[in-house]
Protein backbone atom coordinates (compact mmCIF):
# COMPACT_ATOMS: atom_id res chain seq x y z
CA UNK A 1 0.00 0.00 0.00
CA UNK A 2 0.91 3.66 -0.66
CA UNK A 3 1.77 5.55 3.19
CA UNK A 4 3.37 8.99 3.79
CA UNK A 5 6.12 8.63 6.41
CA UNK A 6 9.07 10.13 8.44
CA UNK A 7 12.25 8.46 8.34
CA UNK A 8 14.84 10.86 10.77
CA UNK A 9 13.31 13.54 13.11
CA UNK A 10 14.08 16.61 10.36
CA UNK A 11 12.14 20.42 9.41
CA UNK A 12 9.25 20.12 7.59
CA UNK A 13 10.86 22.35 5.05
CA UNK A 14 13.69 19.87 4.36
CA UNK A 15 13.62 17.50 1.64
CA UNK A 16 12.93 14.40 2.71
CA UNK A 17 10.77 15.53 6.40
CA UNK A 18 8.45 13.06 4.36
CA UNK A 19 8.29 10.73 2.20
CA UNK A 20 6.33 8.63 -0.21
CA UNK A 21 7.08 4.85 0.80
CA UNK A 22 5.16 1.37 -0.05
CA UNK A 23 4.63 -0.93 2.82
CA UNK A 24 2.54 -4.56 3.43
CA UNK A 25 -0.86 -3.49 4.49
CA UNK A 26 -1.50 -3.93 7.94
CA UNK A 27 -2.10 -6.81 9.71
CA UNK A 28 -5.63 -6.94 11.57
CA UNK A 29 -6.05 -8.56 15.81
CA UNK A 30 -9.48 -9.93 17.22
CA UNK A 31 -10.44 -6.25 17.99
CA UNK A 32 -9.52 -4.62 14.58
CA UNK A 33 -10.83 -2.25 11.94
CA UNK A 34 -8.89 -2.02 8.70
CA UNK A 35 -10.24 0.93 7.33
CA UNK A 36 -9.74 2.28 3.57
CA UNK A 37 -8.77 5.22 4.74
CA UNK A 38 -10.73 8.39 2.70
CA UNK A 39 -9.32 11.72 4.46
CA UNK A 40 -6.88 12.64 7.18
CA UNK A 41 -6.32 16.21 9.15
CA UNK A 42 -3.22 17.20 10.72
CA UNK A 43 -2.75 17.74 14.31
CA UNK A 44 0.04 19.22 16.49
CA UNK A 45 1.02 15.77 17.61
CA UNK A 46 2.15 15.60 14.15
CA UNK A 47 4.23 18.01 13.75
CA UNK A 48 5.93 17.59 17.40
CA UNK A 49 6.53 13.87 16.60
CA UNK A 50 7.99 14.17 13.68
CA UNK A 51 9.93 17.07 15.01
CA UNK A 52 11.11 14.14 17.83
CA UNK A 53 9.58 16.89 20.48
CA UNK A 54 6.88 14.80 21.66
CA UNK A 55 7.77 12.99 25.13
CA UNK A 56 8.06 9.33 25.23
CA UNK A 57 7.42 9.50 21.06
CA UNK A 58 11.20 10.63 19.95
CA UNK A 59 12.61 8.72 17.05
CA UNK A 60 15.87 6.98 17.14
CA UNK A 61 18.24 7.97 13.91
CA UNK A 62 17.16 4.24 12.33
CA UNK A 63 15.98 5.34 9.05
CA UNK A 64 13.03 3.06 9.91
CA UNK A 65 9.26 4.86 8.16
CA UNK A 66 7.16 5.79 10.46
CA UNK A 67 3.74 6.91 9.31
CA UNK A 68 2.14 9.73 11.16
CA UNK A 69 -1.63 10.84 11.07
CA UNK A 70 -4.05 10.72 14.05
CA UNK A 71 -6.76 11.58 12.23
CA UNK A 72 -8.83 9.97 9.77
CA UNK A 73 -12.22 8.85 8.18
CA UNK A 74 -12.89 6.26 5.93
CA UNK A 75 -14.67 3.14 5.06
CA UNK A 76 -14.22 -0.48 6.98
CA UNK A 77 -13.00 -2.79 4.69
CA UNK A 78 -12.19 -5.95 7.09
CA UNK A 79 -12.62 -6.61 10.07
CA UNK A 80 -10.84 -9.40 13.44
CA UNK A 81 -12.92 -12.20 14.56
CA UNK A 82 -13.70 -10.16 17.68
CA UNK A 83 -15.23 -7.30 16.19
CA UNK A 84 -19.22 -6.61 16.74
CA UNK A 85 -20.05 -3.20 16.25
CA UNK A 86 -19.03 -2.31 12.73
CA UNK A 87 -19.46 -4.64 9.22
CA UNK A 88 -17.35 -4.45 6.43
CA UNK A 89 -18.80 -1.48 4.01
CA UNK A 90 -18.89 0.88 7.25
CA UNK A 91 -18.18 4.91 7.44
CA UNK A 92 -16.49 5.36 9.98
CA UNK A 93 -14.33 8.45 11.62
CA UNK A 94 -11.67 7.98 14.52
CA UNK A 95 -8.70 9.03 15.76
CA UNK A 96 -6.39 5.77 16.46
CA UNK A 97 -3.42 5.21 19.29
CA UNK A 98 -0.20 6.85 19.36
CA UNK A 99 1.95 3.82 19.46
CA UNK A 100 0.63 2.34 16.14
CA UNK A 101 0.91 3.10 12.54
CA UNK A 102 -1.06 6.39 11.88
CA UNK A 103 -3.47 7.57 9.29
CA UNK A 104 -1.60 8.76 6.07
CA UNK A 105 -1.81 5.55 4.12
CA UNK A 106 -3.96 3.88 2.15
CA UNK A 107 -5.25 1.47 4.93
CA UNK A 108 -5.26 1.39 8.47
CA UNK A 109 -5.75 -1.36 11.44
CA UNK A 110 -7.77 0.58 14.18
CA UNK A 111 -8.95 -0.77 17.55
CA UNK A 112 -13.09 -0.58 16.98
CA UNK A 113 -13.60 0.75 20.64
CA UNK A 114 -12.15 3.77 19.48
CA UNK A 115 -13.90 4.06 16.87
CA UNK A 116 -17.51 5.72 15.71
CA UNK A 117 -19.93 6.12 12.85
CA UNK A 118 -18.78 9.19 10.44
CA UNK A 119 -21.96 11.49 10.50
CA UNK A 120 -23.96 11.05 7.64
CA UNK A 121 -24.93 14.64 6.99
CA UNK A 122 -21.22 15.40 5.82
CA UNK A 123 -17.80 13.82 3.29
CA UNK A 124 -15.59 12.53 4.46
CA UNK A 125 -12.43 15.07 4.36
CA UNK A 126 -15.41 17.28 6.65
CA UNK A 127 -15.68 14.57 9.03
CA UNK A 128 -11.57 13.98 9.12
CA UNK A 129 -11.51 17.51 10.94
CA UNK A 130 -13.28 16.31 13.85
CA UNK A 131 -12.26 13.13 15.55
CA UNK A 132 -9.17 13.97 17.78
CA UNK A 133 -10.41 17.47 18.65
CA UNK A 134 -13.82 15.75 19.46
CA UNK A 135 -12.29 13.63 21.70
CA UNK A 136 -9.93 15.83 23.51
CA UNK A 137 -12.81 18.66 23.91
CA UNK A 138 -14.97 16.13 25.15
CA UNK A 139 -12.79 14.69 27.45
CA UNK A 140 -11.17 17.68 28.72
CA UNK A 141 -15.01 18.99 29.48
CA UNK A 142 -17.10 16.30 31.00
CA UNK A 143 -14.02 14.12 31.96
CA UNK A 144 -11.76 16.15 33.33
CA UNK A 145 -13.27 19.68 34.11
CA UNK A 146 -16.32 17.80 35.39
CA UNK A 147 -19.02 20.20 33.40
CA UNK A 148 -22.07 18.25 33.64
CA UNK A 149 -24.64 18.29 30.78
CA UNK A 150 -26.92 21.17 30.51
CA UNK A 151 -25.21 22.84 33.73
CA UNK A 152 -25.19 26.84 33.73
CA UNK A 153 -24.95 29.61 36.13
CA UNK A 154 -20.90 29.75 35.88
CA UNK A 155 -18.17 31.46 32.93
CA UNK A 156 -15.96 28.63 30.75
CA UNK A 157 -12.64 30.74 29.57
CA UNK A 158 -11.47 28.87 26.66
CA UNK A 159 -7.47 30.60 26.57
CA UNK A 160 -6.52 30.04 22.95
CA UNK A 161 -10.11 28.72 21.52
CA UNK A 162 -9.73 29.62 17.38
CA UNK A 163 -7.86 26.29 17.08
CA UNK A 164 -8.98 22.84 16.43
CA UNK A 165 -9.93 21.74 20.26
CA UNK A 166 -10.93 25.30 20.78
CA UNK A 167 -13.39 25.22 17.89
CA UNK A 168 -15.17 22.25 18.47
CA UNK A 169 -14.84 23.03 22.50
CA UNK A 170 -16.78 26.54 22.04
CA UNK A 171 -19.35 24.34 20.16
CA UNK A 172 -19.94 21.45 22.56
CA UNK A 173 -20.45 24.20 25.72
CA UNK A 174 -22.83 25.66 23.90
CA UNK A 175 -25.01 22.92 22.50
CA UNK A 176 -24.93 21.11 26.03
CA UNK A 177 -24.28 23.38 28.89
CA UNK A 178 -25.72 26.91 29.75
CA UNK A 179 -22.09 27.83 30.55
CA UNK A 180 -21.32 31.37 29.45
CA UNK A 181 -18.34 31.34 27.19
CA UNK A 182 -15.39 33.38 27.40
CA UNK A 183 -13.05 33.04 24.30
CA UNK A 184 -9.89 34.17 23.89
CA UNK A 185 -8.56 35.25 20.38
CA UNK A 186 -6.48 38.20 19.33
CA UNK A 187 -6.60 38.59 15.21
CA UNK A 188 -9.85 39.59 13.44
CA UNK A 189 -10.21 36.80 11.39
CA UNK A 190 -9.78 34.71 14.47
CA UNK A 191 -12.07 36.82 16.56
CA UNK A 192 -15.20 35.69 14.07
CA UNK A 193 -14.10 32.62 13.78
CA UNK A 194 -14.68 31.74 17.35
CA UNK A 195 -17.94 33.85 17.68
CA UNK A 196 -19.21 31.46 14.92
CA UNK A 197 -18.25 28.69 17.09
CA UNK A 198 -20.66 29.93 19.39
CA UNK A 199 -18.59 32.30 21.98
CA UNK A 200 -20.70 34.76 24.45
CA UNK A 201 -17.50 36.65 24.28
CA UNK A 202 -14.42 36.91 22.78
CA UNK A 203 -11.43 38.90 24.61
CA UNK A 204 -8.10 39.45 23.71
CA UNK A 205 -5.34 37.44 25.45
CA UNK A 206 -2.29 39.57 24.18
CA UNK A 207 -3.31 42.19 26.97
CA UNK A 208 -4.23 41.68 30.72
CA UNK A 209 -7.16 39.13 31.17
CA UNK A 210 -8.65 39.77 34.40
CA UNK A 211 -9.26 43.56 33.54
CA UNK A 212 -11.31 42.14 30.08
CA UNK A 213 -13.42 39.57 31.88
CA UNK A 214 -14.05 42.22 35.13
CA UNK A 215 -15.42 44.64 32.34
CA UNK A 216 -17.73 41.67 30.75
CA UNK A 217 -19.55 41.17 34.76
CA UNK A 218 -19.80 37.45 33.24
CA UNK A 219 -20.77 34.80 36.15
CA UNK A 220 -17.56 33.61 37.90
CA UNK A 221 -15.38 31.49 36.25
CA UNK A 222 -15.50 28.20 37.51
CA UNK A 223 -13.66 26.25 34.55
CA UNK A 224 -10.81 27.61 32.13
CA UNK A 225 -9.58 25.20 29.16
CA UNK A 226 -6.18 26.33 28.58
CA UNK A 227 -5.64 25.07 25.13
CA UNK A 228 -2.30 26.61 24.38
CA UNK A 229 0.55 28.99 26.01
CA UNK A 230 -0.19 27.66 29.57
CA UNK A 231 3.20 28.45 30.86
CA UNK A 232 3.07 31.81 29.46
CA UNK A 233 -0.48 32.89 30.42
CA UNK A 234 -0.68 30.60 33.60
CA UNK A 235 -0.44 34.03 35.80
CA UNK A 236 -2.93 35.67 34.17
CA UNK A 237 -5.51 32.56 34.43
CA UNK A 238 -5.22 31.85 37.75
CA UNK A 239 -6.50 35.43 38.36
CA UNK A 240 -9.08 35.20 36.38
CA UNK A 241 -10.17 31.97 37.70
CA UNK A 242 -12.95 31.79 40.46
CA UNK A 243 -12.60 30.18 43.87
CA UNK A 244 -12.86 26.52 44.13
CA UNK A 245 -12.63 26.58 40.32
CA UNK A 246 -10.74 24.12 37.63
CA UNK A 247 -8.28 24.76 35.33
CA UNK A 248 -7.60 21.90 32.68
CA UNK A 249 -4.41 22.39 29.95
CA UNK A 250 -3.60 19.91 27.15
CA UNK A 251 -0.13 21.74 25.94
CA UNK A 252 3.42 20.89 27.46
CA UNK A 253 4.66 23.69 29.24
CA UNK A 254 8.33 23.11 30.17
CA UNK A 255 7.82 23.76 33.73
CA UNK A 256 4.33 24.79 35.68
CA UNK A 257 4.49 26.38 39.47
CA UNK A 258 1.04 25.24 40.20
CA UNK A 259 1.62 26.91 44.01
CA UNK A 260 -1.04 29.96 43.56
CA UNK A 261 -3.49 27.94 42.75
CA UNK A 262 -3.73 26.69 46.60
CA UNK A 263 -5.03 30.27 47.65
CA UNK A 264 -7.88 29.51 45.78
CA UNK A 265 -8.60 26.25 46.72
CA UNK A 266 -8.23 25.74 42.79
CA UNK A 267 -7.30 22.00 41.05
CA UNK A 268 -5.39 20.98 37.96
CA UNK A 269 -6.32 18.73 35.44
CA UNK A 270 -4.64 17.35 32.37
CA UNK A 271 -5.94 16.03 28.66
CA UNK A 272 -4.39 13.56 27.32
CA UNK A 273 -6.61 11.91 24.89
CA UNK A 274 -4.37 8.96 24.11
CA UNK A 275 -3.83 8.08 27.44
CA UNK A 276 -7.08 5.56 27.42
CA UNK A 277 -5.35 3.53 24.48
CA UNK A 278 -1.87 3.59 25.56
CA UNK A 279 -3.08 2.29 28.96
CA UNK A 280 -5.69 -0.05 27.67
CA UNK A 281 -8.01 1.17 30.38
CA UNK A 282 -11.30 -0.34 30.44
CA UNK A 283 -13.21 2.87 29.58
CA UNK A 284 -11.24 2.58 26.09
CA UNK A 285 -14.59 2.31 24.46
CA UNK A 286 -16.16 5.73 25.35
CA UNK A 287 -14.09 7.39 22.66
CA UNK A 288 -15.73 5.38 20.33
CA UNK A 289 -19.21 6.39 22.10
CA UNK A 290 -18.47 9.61 22.13
CA UNK A 291 -17.43 9.95 18.44
CA UNK A 292 -20.92 8.12 17.59
CA UNK A 293 -22.58 11.10 20.08
CA UNK A 294 -20.88 14.14 17.91
CA UNK A 295 -21.71 12.50 15.01
CA UNK A 296 -25.22 12.90 15.89
CA UNK A 297 -24.65 16.39 17.25
CA UNK A 298 -23.69 17.03 13.68
CA UNK A 299 -26.11 15.40 11.64
CA UNK A 300 -28.61 17.41 14.04
CA UNK A 301 -26.66 20.70 12.36
CA UNK A 302 -26.01 21.76 16.19
CA UNK A 303 -21.86 21.17 15.95
CA UNK A 304 -20.32 21.75 12.66
CA UNK A 305 -17.22 20.27 11.12
CA UNK A 306 -14.12 22.52 11.71
CA UNK A 307 -12.72 22.29 7.87
CA UNK A 308 -11.49 25.39 7.26
CA UNK A 309 -8.47 24.29 4.39
CA UNK A 310 -8.97 21.04 2.69
CA UNK A 311 -6.00 19.78 0.03
CA UNK A 312 -6.21 17.05 -2.36
CA UNK A 313 -4.85 14.40 -3.09
CA UNK A 314 -3.28 13.05 0.21
CA UNK A 315 0.77 13.51 -1.27
CA UNK A 316 3.59 14.57 0.00
CA UNK A 317 3.58 18.33 -1.32
CA UNK A 318 0.23 18.73 0.24
CA UNK A 319 0.72 16.94 3.65
CA UNK A 320 4.14 19.12 3.84
CA UNK A 321 1.96 22.14 3.43
CA UNK A 322 -0.89 21.26 6.47
CA UNK A 323 1.89 20.55 8.64
CA UNK A 324 3.69 23.85 7.72
CA UNK A 325 0.06 25.53 8.63
CA UNK A 326 -0.05 23.77 11.61
CA UNK A 327 3.45 24.94 12.71
CA UNK A 328 2.77 28.14 11.90
CA UNK A 329 0.76 29.53 15.53
CA UNK A 330 -1.25 30.82 13.57
CA UNK A 331 -3.82 28.09 12.41
CA UNK A 332 -7.59 28.40 12.47
CA UNK A 333 -9.98 24.98 12.58
CA UNK A 334 -8.19 22.57 10.54
CA UNK A 335 -7.06 21.39 7.50
CA UNK A 336 -7.70 18.23 5.91
CA UNK A 337 -6.16 16.17 3.05
CA UNK A 338 -8.59 13.82 0.77
CA UNK A 339 -7.65 10.99 -1.47
CA UNK A 340 -4.61 9.07 -2.76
Amino acid sequence: MKAIAFTHPLPIEAVDSLVEVELPMPEIGPRDLLVNVRAVSVNPVDTKIRGARHQGSATENTGKPRILGWDAAGVVENKGAAVSGFDVGDEVYYAGELERPGSNAEYQAVDERLVGRKPKSIGFAEAAALPLTSITAWELLFDRLGVREGEGGASLLVSGAAGGVGSILVQLVRRLTGLTIIATASRPDTVRWVSQMGAHYVIDHTKPMAEQVNRLGPPPVKYIASLTATMRNFAQLVEVLAPQGRLGLIDDPATLDVVPLKRKAASLHWEFMFARSMWQTPDMAEQGRLLSRVAELVDRGEVHSTQTQTFSPINVENLKKAHAIAESGKAVGKVTLSGF
